[in-house]
């Protein structure tokens, strides 16, 4: 066989393995026998075997998985993927809907969609190929899980139309893939997953992308992050564009005219809930006019336009065996139940929070009870109330230390707080969960540092403060339970490079109470060094306009502390940066910034910047980004593919720049 004829073959076989493909997963009708699938598909593989150049990244053959990954790339979302405001009850709904005919009036509609429970993942397309995709993360950057998701069979590898888009859905595991994992586990004596969630979670972030082939994992798409030239104006119409496309969807999804609508459907779901074939925890309800969503705009984490109805909690009931306490990073000591465990929304529960002494007082909980036990929000599990009538006179009362558990120095009681706190800044406990924050994705983010391997560093003595961290050596690793020579080569580099990380990070992480991790950027902005920030007064702090009198006195009496300087002093020796990276805050006074003051928003994709450098740098200048065009935007920014932003600010005849004026402008 001829290099054309094969190739003509070759393109004959993609279409029909991808036809059956598309019948069978998506579909759920099957057009021919799983061995004519399979016979269609070997003839490939021996045709791209004979003619390799011939094997292509949306060749039905790569769905099997790949070669192993040393570890996940971190990826930034074009468009942030946010998360959405939730809704318990029906007033909650009534609520939102109240909100939205206030901005927009009463001619609209809603689109109601499941919210599947799964792993959030965007997929971007270029001229209509699968080029990457990734995982949510923490809204603005992601990591890269592009081999695993090819094994995915309803996520096509290339598009019905060659559309360069990026969409955005929940991969999930399906309830029968589900228990048939668990039961392989079993048989191997292995510890089954908790729930279909953590299933798919943990199978789309294995190195072995055979590994996620082997899940049967399912995805459905929920939207388009980036419209571009789709020419759709509604959300249901971006759910009809992605079936046309060949994305599955979710055929749940209906149109309301009003509030009452979505609130019977919201009934007849809850009763359909378990017949579903994957799991559910709850309801999403979109305005369908994208103008509409644009109009409503967005908070700082959620748009106005969405809202996700959770399910009401599912309550068992167990027995109370025990309660332990647990000292936390800033020497807070929580009790915590010990529970004969119970399944609880699809998880087996042992353990649930007590929070503190007056707490359990209050529900006049004792060991030994019976108890009613839910999940908030379906995820952390707490205890409702005590069954008093299943007493049988055995229960005994709990009564809090006055020593802590871990180093049994004096517990006292912070006036104002009902927590009991263990003072002792070389508490065990607070060292060991201080690391265990300092190398969190949102402080220094070092991969390969989790809870375990720290708990382990921590018991051999080879770390007793975050700046032992970066004395670690080869050889003190090597010799740890479980871990090999890659693992122990990619955690180095991972503390190596966490050195270069900008100021903000290292403040969050070094736990200054109070300071969460946007009050370590304004600080980092505004101080710019880690020494002015040290030798600043009071005043100093307190002037900025976001931090307040409780946090500036909790950074000024820290950084008094003479171990605080000392390790201040042990981090700058290993080299760790200082410095706030980022854009200077000084350059929103310059009287002469075309930003200052003004209101802007960006649209589309930018090349030379990403969304979050543009919005930072126009910020640092006096500008206010925000996500959505009205007659109080000055300035929009239009990037490639600018969608429906740009045609809203043309009729309103807002003034229009492309990047090469942007990059001009910020210099």
């Amino acid at each position: 066989m001829d290099i054309e004829t094969a190739q003509k073959k070759v393109q004959e076989l993609h279409d029909l393995l991808n036809q059956y493909s598309y019948d069978y997963h998506v579909l759920d009708k099957p057009s021919v026998p799983d061995a004519e699938y399979d016979a269609r598909l070997q003839e490939l593989v021996k045709l791209e075997e004979q003619f390799p150049e011939l094997r292509t990244s949306d060749s039905p053959t790569q769905r099997v998985g790949g070669e192993i990954l040393e570890g996940f790339q971190k990826v930034e979302h074009n468009t942030p993927m946010l998360s959405l405001a939730n809704a318990f009850s029906e007033q909650d709904l009534r609520d939102f809907d109240r909100r939205v005919r206030q901005v927009i009036g009463e001619d609209f509609q809603y689109v109601f969609e499941l919210k599947i429970d799964g792993l959030a993942v965007s997929l971007r397309y270029e001229e209509g190929l699968f080029v990457r995709g990734a995982t949510r993360g923490d809204g603005t950057i992601g990591e890269d899980i592009t081999e695993n998701l090819r094994t995915i069979h309803t996520i096509p590898l290339r598009l019905k139309k060659r559309y360069s888009m990026e969409v955005r859905g929940e991969a999930f595991m399906p309830k029968r893939s589900f228990e048939r994992l668990n039961e392989q586990k079993l048989e191997r004596e292995e510890e089954p997953f908790a729930n279909p969630r953590n299933a798919a979670a943990g199978s789309l972030r294995q190195l072995d992308p055979k590994i996620a082939a082997k899940r049967n994992l399912d995805i459905f798409v929920y939207g388009i992050g980036e419209i571009g030239d789709t020419g759709v104006k509604k959300q249901s119409e971006g759910l009809d564009l992605l079936d046309r496309l060949g994305f599955k969807t979710n055929r749940e999804r209906k149109k309301c005219e009003n509030i009452d609508e979505v609130i019977n459907l919201l009934h007849e779901m809850q009763d359909k809930r378990q017949s579903l074939p994957y799991e559910i925890d709850g309801l999403v309800l979109k305005v369908d006019s994208l103008e509409q969503q644009e109009q409503l705009g967005y908070t700082a984490k959620s748009p106005r336009w969405a809202i996700a109805y959770k399910f009401p909690a599912e309550e068992v009931m167990t027995k109370l065996l025990d309660i332990e306490l647990n000292v936390g990073r800033t020497g807070v000591v929580t009790p915590t139940a010990i529970l004969e465990p119970v399944r609880v929304a699809g998880t087996t529960v042992k353990r649930a929070s007590l929070h503190n002494e007056d707490l359990i007082r209050e529900k006049d909980i004792k060991i030994g009870d019976y108890v009613v036990v839910k999940k908030a929000g379906d995820i952390i599990p707490e205890v409702v109330n005590v069954l008093v009538d299943q007493r049988t006179g055995e229960e005994t009362d709990f009564h809090m230390p006055e020593e802590c558990p871990e180093c049994r120095s004096e517990l006292v009681r912070i006036e104002g707080e009902v927590a009991l706190r263990c003072i002792n800044p070389k508490c065990p406990a607070q060292i060991r969960e201080g690391l265990i924050h300092f190398v969190s994705r949102n402080a220094m983010n070092i991969d390969g540092l989790g809870e375990r391997v720290i708990a382990q560093l921590f018991q051999e003595g080879l770390i007793t403060d975050v700046a032992d961290l970066y004395e670690l050596t080869r050889e003190q690793l090597i010799a740890l339970e479980r871990m090999g020579e890659k693992s122990v080569e990619n955690l180095l580099n991972a503390i190596q490079q966490s050195k270069q990380n900008s100021l903000e990070k290292l403040l969050f992480g070094i736990g200054i109470r109070y300071v969460g991790s946007k009050a370590a950027k304004t600080l980092a902005q505004n101080f710019e060094t880690m020494d002015r920030l040290m030798n600043a007064s009071k005043e100093e702090v307190v002037a900025i306009s976001e931090i307040g009198e409780k946090m500036a006195d909790s950074v000024v009496t820290y950084f008094e502390q003479a171990e605080v300087i000392t390790l201040i002093e042990e981090l700058k020796s290993h080299g760790v940066n200082m410095e706030y990276k980022g854009p200077k805050l000084q350059a929103a006074e310059e009287s002469d910034s075309v930003f200052a003051g003004k209101t802007i928003v960006l649209t589309g994709k930018l090349e030379q910047l990403s969304r979050n450098e543009a919005k930072e740098r126009i910020e640092a200048l006096g500008g206010k980004v925000t996500g959505s065009v009205s007659k109080s935007t000055d300035l929009v920014i239009a990037g490639e593919a600018a969608g429906s932003k740009l045609s809203k600010a043309e009729e309103l005849n807002i003034e229009v720049w492309d990047e090469a004026r942007l990059i001009e402008e910020l210099g």
